[in-house]
């Protein structure tokens, strides 16, 4: 696979760094904000800490194509003057000189095609997630000839289990080949990211999507039932889930069709397949294939996504058939 050392080292620095930033727009909402469903302040983090991380990527591998979530146009103009200043405000103290500046690393990650080397960044995942004070990631993920290589992963509200007892805020990493780790988003030590050792279904813990737009819920009740699986399903936005399948905390995570035709983002998996995969675990989509990276923005050859910590990998596939999830 050759030295990934420098691109796993700016990885993690740069969602550490965005993580400051989401952090810094997050203790800003407040309950008038929701209940008015104000949407503002995640769109404010997910634009700054956009261009925190394409900014990091820039600096280190100017070449590098990123494929993000977000591209600054909707701040353009005279229509988006009052954001553009909102998030030129957050982005300031980190150092970029201008708005200019920030519309252009943004715009960084506006790639839409594959290419033989490219990052996919998801700048906030589970963005209702932020806005409740409730779990999102900074998800980045580097595809080298159509294979995950890199993967960095912060999740500002997971709580680590680190040495030191938990803190508030993890961060994942993993390259391809040399396993997966965890540690404080703040700094301090690392650990081994594992997947559970569970041997009996029944026993299985099993996460999803918050969302039932995000995840097929009633399929997931029905497999529990057909597997005997009792224990309720853990309910949590973004790829979070993903991190807490590979440090061992739960079996399994289903993102389950929930419309037909519908096709996942890349920058919603990337990372967190990588990191699973590195620990230990196995994921595909619903009908047993790999996740394909070499179709630009969304996995256009897959359905759904299944992730588990290996042993029970195929039963729960064989059993969403027999439910009719394909």
């Amino acid at each position: 696979m050759g030295n990934y050392d420098k691109e796993l080292a700016v990885a993690i620095a740069a969602v550490r760094e965005a993580a400051k930033v989401c952090r810094s727009v997050q203790v800003t909402i407040s309950s008038d904000a929701l209940e008015k469903k104000d949407k503002s302040p995640v769109t404010v983090a997910d634009f700054a800490s956009q261009a925190l991380v394409c900014r990091a990527l820039q600096d280190a591998f100017a070449d590098d194509p990123v494929i993000g979530e977000e591209d600054a146009a909707a701040l353009r103009g005279d229509d988006g003057a009052a954001f553009r200043a909102r998030v030129f405000a957050e982005l300031k103290p980190f150092g970029v000189a201008s708005e200019d500046a920030a519309l252009a690393l943004i715009d960084r990650g506006g790639a839409q095609e594959y290419s033989s080397r490219f990052w996919t960044l998801d700048p906030i995942d589970g963005t209702k997630g932020f806005l409740r004070g409730d779990q999102y990631a900074v998800a980045l993920a580097l595809v080298v000839d159509g294979v995950l290589t890199v993967a960095a992963m912060a999740c500002p509200n997971l709580p680590s289990k680190g040495a030191n007892g938990d803190e508030t805020g993890t961060v994942f990493w993993a390259v391809r080949g040399e396993g997966a780790f965890h540690g404080a988003l703040d700094g301090g030590g690392s650990a081994v990211a594992r997947v559970s050792g569970e041997s009996t279904i029944a026993e299985t813990r099993l996460c999803e999507s918050f969302e039932s737009g995000h995840s097929s819920h009633d399929h997931s009740a029905q497999l529990m039932a057909k597997l005997g699986i009792s224990a309720d399903p853990v309910r949590l936005d973004s790829q979070a889930k993903y991190g807490v399948v590979a440090r061992g905390d739960a079996e399994a995570y289903l993102r389950l069709p929930t419309r037909p035709g519908y096709r996942e983002k890349i920058w919603d998996h990337g990372a967190g397949c990588l990191i699973v995969q590195e620990a230990g675990g196995t994921v595909t989509d619903v009908t047993g294939k790999p996740l394909d990276f070499t179709k630009g923005r969304e996995l256009t050859e897959n359905r759904g996504v299944i992730v588990t910590h290996g042993p029970f990998h195929d039963q729960i596939l064989e059993t969403l058939a027999r439910l009719g999830v394909k």
